[in-house]
């Protein structure tokens, strides 16, 4: 079996506002395999931010390396979004209708892979999709007109 470890982040500017995605993929040495961010669309908060990482992540897993291979692959999603590994991880209870939409779409997600577990982790380890994620939005910002 394979491991892959995913770290992914979302965020917002404004809450709710521009938000956009951060994901890096890597082998289990921690070695960078690839990396995307994503501008989401306005009027996001970050939850719906962090959320749709996952979900972009796992689907992307899918596109790039294949199904047969995510049958075949454990998957660590690491994130700095405690509400989000708690919330998947079933610790915490799913009350907002709109989360509740997302925590289905990953968990339906999660069977088409051999197991995918969520991971906590300090922002501090979360450089490197963070950076995306504001590179997305820098990108975004300064292409907005003023008049």
């Amino acid at each position: 079996m394979k491991k892959i470890i995913i770290y992914t982040d979302g965020g917002s500017r404004g809450n709710p506002g521009k938000a956009a995605i951060g994901i890096v993929f890597c082998d289990e040495q921690g070695m960078v395999i690839k990396k995307f961010g994503e501008y989401l669309g306005d009027n996001l908060t970050n939850n719906d931010a962090e959320y749709a990482a996952v979900i972009f992540a796992l689907k992307k897993f899918k596109s790039v390396f294949g199904k047969e291979e995510a049958k075949l692959s454990e998957v660590e999603v690491r994130s700095d979004s405690e509400l989000l590994v708690n919330q998947m991880s079933g610790k915490y209870k799913v009350e907002n209708e709109k989360i509740q939409k997302f925590f289905m779409e990953i968990w339906n997600l999660k069977v088409e892979f051999a197991d995918v577990k969520f991971i906590a982790i300090p922002r501090e380890e979360n450089k490197e999709a963070d950076k995306l994620v504001n590179e997305v939005l820098d990108a975004k910002m300064s292409n907005q007109k003023l008049f």
